[in-house]
């Protein structure tokens, strides 16, 4: 298959991914037996997803975030401050409890999603600032998800923080960082298989929302499990809304208040499966599966929206991202 194919391809699976995740957590729903044996390999999967991560950061990323590190350090602040606070106060108002509530809790405590960057990017926003506080957030996660939880979900279920810490570790960062060396080898060579990377991780993702959802098929609409809905529901939203205000607070640009809004209310969900099935139980993988659902209708209408509603002009955006760029060179 020609580069041009492939990337033609990738955009038109972009175009239409929200609508086959739905298609295809309704297709496990009712057939969950087709991804049953893909349970047990969620976090290989996950690893596929940050490892390609890993092959697209490069050290002007991370230079990035020393050179100017207030708006990639607040941003990383306020999404784990929000998340996980909000997450508290909707397992209290709507009195989840035990699994339910560990795993909402468990989805508030995860790094930003990967999908934030594709929302921002389609909305006009500062992608290189979204990539910046995703990568941080990521790296950050080994500590800050296990001290979360024990914090917040301690009082529902027995947290198993060190090897919660020792598998975020090995998932999450290791894929990482093994990435960025792969690409600072082999730097140009790999622009051939940069092309399949979206693909990959779309499809990755795809099989672990499947793997979820067949878990979960039996438990997923019961009465005890239904509350969940609401709750993954306002957690985005309500993640969006104090992102987007947090960002206006701080008199970031337009551009900026865009990254900051999906950085905060967008999450890394599929980790929070992969955790959820390997340390507490199916139960508690519902709320990650629904919000991985939800995050991505929502936020793929906001971006729309934000596109065509937005004050800045393409060009202008375009405009202001070279002359972003060309700043941090004769930095």
């Amino acid at each position: 298959m020609s580069t041009n194919k492939v990337t033609a391809f990738g955009k038109w699976l972009s175009k239409w991914f929200t609508l086959f995740v739905v298609l295809w957590a309704v297709f496990n729903y009712f057939l969950p037996v087709f991804s049953a044996p893909i349970v047990a390999n969620t976090k290989y999967l996950l690893g596929v997803i940050l490892f390609g991560m890993g092959l697209t950061l490069t050290g002007q990323d991370f230079k990035r975030i020393v050179q100017r590190p207030v708006p990639v350090l607040l941003g990383t602040v306020a999404h784990y401050l929000i998340m996980p606070s909000l997450a508290w106060f909707l397992c209290w108002a709507f009195q989840l409890k035990g699994a339910t509530a560990a795993g909402v809790i468990l989805v508030g405590a995860c790094p930003s999603g990967t999908s934030s960057s594709v929302m921002a990017y389609l909305a006009g926003g500062d992608v290189a600032l979204d990539v910046s506080i995703e990568a941080l957030s990521t790296l950050l996660a080994p500590v800050m998800l296990p001290t979360i939880l024990y914090l917040f979900a301690g009082q529902y279920v027995a947290v198993p923080t060190q090897s919660l810490f020792t598998s975020t570790l090995e998932i999450v960062v290791l894929p990482i960082l093994l990435g960025v060396v792969v690409h600072t080898f082999l730097g140009h060579r790999l622009a051939p298989v940069l092309d399949f990377l979206p693909i990959v991780s779309q499809l990755a993702i795809l099989a672990i929302i499947g793997a979820v959802v067949s878990a979960n098929h039996a438990n997923l609409f019961t009465a005890a499990t239904a509350v969940v809905i609401p709750v993954v529901m306002l957690h985005n939203l309500l993640g969006y809304t104090l992102g987007y205000l947090f960002s206006r607070l701080l008199h970031l640009h337009q551009p900026q208040q865009k990254a900051l809004t999906f950085e905060v209310g967008m999450q890394d969900s599929s980790l929070g499966a992969t955790l959820a099935l390997t340390y507490f139980s199916p139960t508690a993988a519902i709320a990650s599966t629904l919000f991985s659902i939800w995050h991505n209708i929502s936020g793929s209408v906001l971006s729309s929206w934000w596109k065509n509603h937005t004050k800045e002009s393409v060009e202008e955006m375009v405009a202001n991202t070279k002359a972003a760029r060309s700043e941090e060179a004769v930095d």
